[in-house]
């Protein structure tokens, strides 16, 4: 299935979702309305309103409510986008300049404050206290798992573990949000349930693996991004952790140096550092198997286009190259 095959079995309920974002973005201070059009306009691939539909219609139900919830979650996630550009001091995104980069990072903060207030006001109208508590624990836990990741900048000491705890924190809780909460929303069984969110969870955590290869694998035009960010910023990721504990002595300190005093001054070593001492390729082995844990969890789902689509989704979100 190609990747816009995935939107094409949901066309009209996306239509729909994004007439609801634009709708909501609403607001009488209109710096909040050029922002939010600003960031939201930036394109993006949407996969967890398109996660919320997928799953919405696998389970036989995707009314109007679903597609509020779908709206919600992306409400959620472009908060979490201008709260992080401000916090890593970031300049581009999905090949733009950053909301801070162009209105400064006070602005951009209250923004992302007023999409937290409207996505909460969404869940409010779907009435259900089961998706409300999906969200308020999904929002509590992104915030510690980007404090957790702001606590190991510059620590090389970072093992593999804590990595797996910040981006199932940071990145994965949401998309864990977006599937247990429409399975919620559907009615769906409890075993039904539990299985997509624990789908989302390790379709999520393969996702971020891949962007954190990519940091060291992909170009900044394909990428919409500056690559080499997380290394400029001191973060230490997968590649960079893989690299210190199994590469070669002059490797390990090569990264261990760059950790902990940022910047990309040693890029290109450090790319051919991760990249020698196979870090790349355990990154990408443990993606696809989180991808294929996660295809493992839809067989509780009926079969038909909508769980290929969520299949052939797991399977490209460890193929992309952006």
């Amino acid at each position: 299935m190609q990747p816009q095959a995935f939107y094409r079995v949901v066309a009209d309920d996306f239509s729909a979702v994004d007439g609801i974002i634009r709708k909501q973005l609403t607001s009488r201070v209109p710096l909040v309305e050029t922002i939010g059009d600003y960031i939201i306009s930036a394109g993006g691939k949407r996969l967890r309103p398109l996660l919320v539909l997928l799953c919405g219609n696998a389970l036989g139900k995707c009314d109007e409510r679903m597609r509020l919830l779908a709206a919600a979650i992306e409400f959620l996630h472009t908060s979490t986008l201008l709260h992080d550009d401000v916090v890593d001091d970031s300049e581009l995104r999905r090949g733009r300049s950053t909301s801070n980069a162009l209105w400064g990072n006070a602005p951009s903060v209250l923004v992302g404050d007023f999409l937290y207030a409207r996505c909460f006001e969404m869940l409010v109208e779907l009435a259900s206290m089961p998706v409300m508590r999906i969200m308020s624990q999904a929002t509590r836990v992104i915030a510690e798992g980007e404090v957790l990741q702001l606590s190991k900048v510059r620590d090389a000491s970072t093992t593999e573990e804590t990595y797996m705890e910040v981006i199932r924190g940071k990145t994965a809780m949401l998309f864990e949000a977006a599937s247990h909460g429409a399975a919620t929303l559907a009615g769906a069984t409890s075993e039904q349930a539990e299985a997509l969110r624990c789908f989302g969870d390790s379709l999520g955590v393969a996702f971020q693996l891949v962007d954190d290869l990519l940091d060291y694998r992909g170009d900044a035009e394909t990428l919409g991004k500056n690559v080499g960010d997380d290394l400029a910023e001191g973060k230490p990721t997968l590649p960079l952790i893989y690299t210190m504990r199994e590469g070669t002595p002059g490797q390990a300190a090569l990264v261990r140096r760059a950790i902990q005093k940022g910047g990309i001054e040693d890029l290109t070593a450090i790319v051919a550092a991760v990249e020698a001492a196979g870090a790349l390729d355990y990154t990408a082995r443990l993606a696809r198997e989180h991808a294929e844990r996660a295809i493992a969890c839809l067989d509780t789902l009926p079969p038909g286009e909508y769980r290929d689509a969520l299949v052939d989704l797991s399977r490209f979100a460890v193929a992309r190259t952006h």
